[in-house]
Protein backbone atom coordinates (compact mmCIF):
# COMPACT_ATOMS: atom_id res chain seq x y z
CA UNK A 1 0.00 0.00 0.00
CA UNK A 2 3.23 2.40 0.97
CA UNK A 3 6.16 3.07 -0.89
CA UNK A 4 7.88 5.25 1.28
CA UNK A 5 6.86 4.48 5.04
CA UNK A 6 6.76 1.78 7.28
CA UNK A 7 3.69 0.44 9.20
CA UNK A 8 3.32 -1.26 12.52
CA UNK A 9 1.51 -2.00 15.76
CA UNK A 10 4.44 -2.50 18.13
CA UNK A 11 2.59 -2.58 21.52
CA UNK A 12 -1.86 -2.78 22.08
CA UNK A 13 -2.96 0.03 21.06
CA UNK A 14 0.02 1.63 19.63
CA UNK A 15 0.08 2.71 15.62
CA UNK A 16 3.57 3.13 14.48
CA UNK A 17 4.09 4.97 11.30
CA UNK A 18 7.87 5.05 9.95
CA UNK A 19 9.66 7.19 6.84
CA UNK A 20 11.80 4.94 4.77
CA UNK A 21 13.95 6.33 2.54
CA UNK A 22 17.04 5.64 3.90
CA UNK A 23 19.00 6.47 0.68
CA UNK A 24 18.02 10.35 0.72
CA UNK A 25 17.86 10.42 4.93
CA UNK A 26 14.31 10.17 5.05
CA UNK A 27 14.07 13.55 3.03
CA UNK A 28 10.25 14.67 2.69
CA UNK A 29 8.70 14.95 -1.00
CA UNK A 30 4.85 15.10 -1.51
CA UNK A 31 4.65 11.43 -1.92
CA UNK A 32 6.16 10.92 1.78
CA UNK A 33 4.04 13.86 3.23
CA UNK A 34 1.27 12.51 1.71
CA UNK A 35 1.86 8.66 2.88
CA UNK A 36 2.60 10.10 6.46
CA UNK A 37 -0.51 11.61 6.36
CA UNK A 38 -2.81 8.36 5.18
CA UNK A 39 -1.05 6.42 7.38
CA UNK A 40 -1.75 7.96 10.54
CA UNK A 41 -5.29 8.94 9.57
CA UNK A 42 -6.21 5.14 9.09
CA UNK A 43 -4.85 4.62 12.75
CA UNK A 44 -7.04 7.81 14.24
CA UNK A 45 -9.94 6.22 12.54
CA UNK A 46 -8.83 2.12 13.97
CA UNK A 47 -10.86 1.56 17.54
CA UNK A 48 -8.05 -0.25 18.38
CA UNK A 49 -5.40 2.37 18.40
CA UNK A 50 -5.10 5.22 21.47
CA UNK A 51 -2.05 6.17 20.48
CA UNK A 52 0.50 6.94 17.66
CA UNK A 53 4.43 7.44 16.46
CA UNK A 54 5.94 8.95 14.13
CA UNK A 55 9.73 8.12 13.70
CA UNK A 56 12.27 7.76 10.73
CA UNK A 57 15.72 5.59 11.30
CA UNK A 58 18.25 6.00 14.07
CA UNK A 59 20.51 8.34 11.64
CA UNK A 60 17.46 10.49 10.41
CA UNK A 61 14.24 11.33 11.53
CA UNK A 62 13.85 13.19 8.54
CA UNK A 63 16.64 15.37 7.22
CA UNK A 64 14.90 17.81 5.38
CA UNK A 65 12.43 18.57 2.29
CA UNK A 66 13.55 17.25 -0.68
CA UNK A 67 15.66 19.59 -2.06
CA UNK A 68 15.57 18.28 -5.55
CA UNK A 69 11.77 18.30 -5.85
CA UNK A 70 11.46 21.33 -4.70
CA UNK A 71 13.99 23.23 -7.30
CA UNK A 72 11.63 23.18 -10.06
CA UNK A 73 8.59 24.32 -8.16
CA UNK A 74 7.90 27.72 -8.56
CA UNK A 75 5.80 29.82 -6.31
CA UNK A 76 2.39 29.90 -8.49
CA UNK A 77 2.29 25.69 -8.30
CA UNK A 78 3.51 25.88 -4.42
CA UNK A 79 -0.08 28.01 -4.09
CA UNK A 80 -2.36 25.70 -6.03
CA UNK A 81 -1.11 22.69 -5.02
CA UNK A 82 0.59 22.95 -1.61
CA UNK A 83 1.85 19.82 -1.02
CA UNK A 84 4.95 20.68 0.56
CA UNK A 85 3.59 23.27 3.15
CA UNK A 86 0.26 21.98 3.52
CA UNK A 87 0.24 19.67 6.76
CA UNK A 88 -3.10 20.39 7.99
CA UNK A 89 -4.16 16.93 7.79
CA UNK A 90 -1.97 16.70 10.66
CA UNK A 91 -3.37 19.03 12.80
CA UNK A 92 -7.22 17.00 12.06
CA UNK A 93 -5.96 13.85 13.86
CA UNK A 94 -8.13 13.69 17.25
CA UNK A 95 -5.71 10.68 18.75
CA UNK A 96 -2.48 12.12 20.19
CA UNK A 97 1.12 11.58 17.98
CA UNK A 98 4.45 10.80 19.23
CA UNK A 99 7.61 11.65 17.11
CA UNK A 100 10.48 9.66 18.23
CA UNK A 101 13.79 11.31 16.68
CA UNK A 102 17.13 10.09 16.40
CA UNK A 103 19.67 11.75 13.98
CA UNK A 104 18.61 14.77 11.72
CA UNK A 105 15.19 16.51 12.12
CA UNK A 106 16.44 19.50 9.83
CA UNK A 107 13.74 22.08 7.74
CA UNK A 108 10.89 19.95 7.38
CA UNK A 109 11.80 17.28 9.60
CA UNK A 110 11.80 19.44 12.52
CA UNK A 111 8.60 20.71 11.19
CA UNK A 112 7.10 17.42 10.93
CA UNK A 113 8.44 16.26 14.60
CA UNK A 114 6.88 19.57 15.65
CA UNK A 115 3.38 19.21 14.40
CA UNK A 116 3.01 15.83 16.37
CA UNK A 117 1.76 16.70 19.99
CA UNK A 118 4.83 15.51 22.13
CA UNK A 119 8.65 14.31 20.78
CA UNK A 120 11.26 11.91 22.04
CA UNK A 121 14.50 11.73 21.19
CA UNK A 122 17.85 10.17 20.77
CA UNK A 123 21.09 11.54 22.08
CA UNK A 124 22.23 12.05 18.71
CA UNK A 125 19.52 13.73 17.20
CA UNK A 126 19.88 17.49 16.05
CA UNK A 127 17.33 20.21 15.31
CA UNK A 128 17.38 22.70 12.91
CA UNK A 129 15.29 25.46 10.59
CA UNK A 130 18.35 26.05 7.41
CA UNK A 131 16.29 27.26 4.78
CA UNK A 132 18.35 30.46 4.83
CA UNK A 133 21.04 28.53 3.43
CA UNK A 134 19.36 27.66 0.49
CA UNK A 135 17.74 31.09 -0.07
CA UNK A 136 14.06 30.47 1.04
CA UNK A 137 12.54 30.38 4.87
CA UNK A 138 10.54 27.51 6.61
CA UNK A 139 7.16 27.48 5.26
CA UNK A 140 5.38 24.23 7.10
CA UNK A 141 5.21 25.88 10.72
CA UNK A 142 8.84 26.36 11.76
CA UNK A 143 9.04 30.60 12.29
CA UNK A 144 5.78 29.85 14.45
CA UNK A 145 5.82 26.70 16.45
CA UNK A 146 9.60 26.72 16.53
CA UNK A 147 9.03 29.75 18.57
CA UNK A 148 6.39 29.09 20.62
CA UNK A 149 8.42 26.21 21.79
CA UNK A 150 11.75 28.10 22.26
CA UNK A 151 10.88 32.01 22.44
CA UNK A 152 11.99 34.88 19.82
CA UNK A 153 15.61 35.07 20.61
CA UNK A 154 16.54 31.36 20.32
CA UNK A 155 14.33 30.97 17.10
CA UNK A 156 15.68 34.03 15.44
CA UNK A 157 19.30 32.27 15.84
CA UNK A 158 18.31 29.01 14.80
CA UNK A 159 16.39 30.36 11.34
CA UNK A 160 18.72 33.34 10.69
CA UNK A 161 22.23 32.29 11.85
CA UNK A 162 21.30 28.42 10.93
CA UNK A 163 22.45 27.06 14.57
CA UNK A 164 21.41 23.17 15.25
CA UNK A 165 19.70 22.34 18.62
CA UNK A 166 21.25 19.11 20.01
CA UNK A 167 19.21 16.70 22.04
CA UNK A 168 19.80 18.14 25.78
CA UNK A 169 19.87 21.80 24.17
CA UNK A 170 16.38 20.49 22.81
CA UNK A 171 15.41 18.94 26.18
CA UNK A 172 16.52 22.02 28.09
CA UNK A 173 14.37 24.80 26.18
CA UNK A 174 11.30 22.56 26.00
CA UNK A 175 11.43 21.74 22.75
CA UNK A 176 11.18 18.21 23.44
CA UNK A 177 9.79 15.51 26.23
CA UNK A 178 12.55 12.89 26.64
CA UNK A 179 16.29 12.22 25.95
CA UNK A 180 17.30 8.50 25.91
CA UNK A 181 20.60 6.66 24.36
CA UNK A 182 19.85 5.78 20.90
CA UNK A 183 19.30 2.24 21.51
CA UNK A 184 16.08 2.42 24.07
CA UNK A 185 14.69 6.03 22.51
CA UNK A 186 12.22 3.77 20.10
CA UNK A 187 11.36 1.13 22.90
CA UNK A 188 10.47 4.19 25.60
CA UNK A 189 8.32 6.26 23.13
CA UNK A 190 6.75 2.64 22.49
CA UNK A 191 5.92 2.72 26.05
CA UNK A 192 4.95 6.07 26.54
CA UNK A 193 2.41 5.75 23.82
CA UNK A 194 0.90 2.27 25.38
CA UNK A 195 0.55 4.24 28.84
CA UNK A 196 -1.55 7.16 26.89
CA UNK A 197 -3.21 4.44 24.76
CA UNK A 198 -4.67 2.21 27.82
CA UNK A 199 -6.49 5.92 29.10
CA UNK A 200 -9.97 6.47 28.36
CA UNK A 201 -10.14 7.51 24.94
CA UNK A 202 -12.84 10.55 24.61
CA UNK A 203 -10.23 12.18 27.50
CA UNK A 204 -7.62 11.72 25.97
CA UNK A 205 -8.71 13.27 22.70
CA UNK A 206 -10.38 16.06 24.42
CA UNK A 207 -7.71 16.62 26.49
CA UNK A 208 -5.24 17.21 23.09
CA UNK A 209 -8.18 19.25 21.49
CA UNK A 210 -7.81 21.72 24.70
CA UNK A 211 -4.64 22.03 24.97
CA UNK A 212 -3.83 22.35 21.17
CA UNK A 213 -6.50 25.36 21.40
CA UNK A 214 -4.36 26.94 23.89
CA UNK A 215 -2.20 29.20 21.67
CA UNK A 216 -5.16 30.01 19.49
CA UNK A 217 -7.52 31.41 22.10
CA UNK A 218 -6.87 34.17 24.85
CA UNK A 219 -7.13 32.61 28.78
CA UNK A 220 -10.71 33.58 29.32
CA UNK A 221 -11.58 31.86 25.73
CA UNK A 222 -9.67 29.04 26.55
CA UNK A 223 -10.84 28.21 30.24
CA UNK A 224 -14.47 28.39 28.62
CA UNK A 225 -13.44 26.25 25.91
CA UNK A 226 -11.55 23.77 28.96
CA UNK A 227 -14.78 24.24 30.80
CA UNK A 228 -17.11 22.90 27.78
CA UNK A 229 -14.99 19.93 26.88
CA UNK A 230 -14.78 18.98 30.91
CA UNK A 231 -18.73 19.12 30.86
CA UNK A 232 -18.79 16.88 27.43
CA UNK A 233 -16.95 14.50 29.81
CA UNK A 234 -19.51 14.24 32.07
CA UNK A 235 -21.75 12.42 29.59
CA UNK A 236 -19.17 9.45 28.87
CA UNK A 237 -19.55 5.53 30.39
CA UNK A 238 -15.75 6.06 31.52
CA UNK A 239 -16.76 9.24 33.58
CA UNK A 240 -18.94 7.35 35.25
CA UNK A 241 -16.37 3.50 35.37
CA UNK A 242 -13.54 6.12 35.98
CA UNK A 243 -15.24 7.57 39.18
CA UNK A 244 -16.70 4.15 40.26
CA UNK A 245 -13.36 2.43 40.07
CA UNK A 246 -12.25 4.71 42.32
CA UNK A 247 -14.45 4.75 44.77
CA UNK A 248 -14.33 0.83 44.86
CA UNK A 249 -10.44 0.85 44.49
CA UNK A 250 -10.47 -1.13 41.81
CA UNK A 251 -8.88 -0.42 38.25
CA UNK A 252 -11.01 0.61 35.75
CA UNK A 253 -12.41 -1.00 32.74
CA UNK A 254 -12.61 1.67 29.56
CA UNK A 255 -15.06 1.51 26.99
CA UNK A 256 -13.77 4.55 25.26
CA UNK A 257 -17.17 6.10 24.82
Amino acid sequence: MYEMILTETPAPGVGLVRINRPQALNALNSQVSREIFSALEAFDADPAIGCMILTGSDKAFAAGADIKEMQGIDAVTLFAEADFTDWSRMTRLRKPVIAAVSGWALGGGCEMAMICDMIVCSETAKFGQPEISIGVMPGAGGTQRLTRAVGKALAMEIMLGNRQLTAQEALHHGLVNHVYPIETYLAETVKLAEKIAAMPGVAVKLIKDSINRADELSLSEGLNYEKRNFYLLFGTEDKAEGMSAFIDKRKPAWKNR
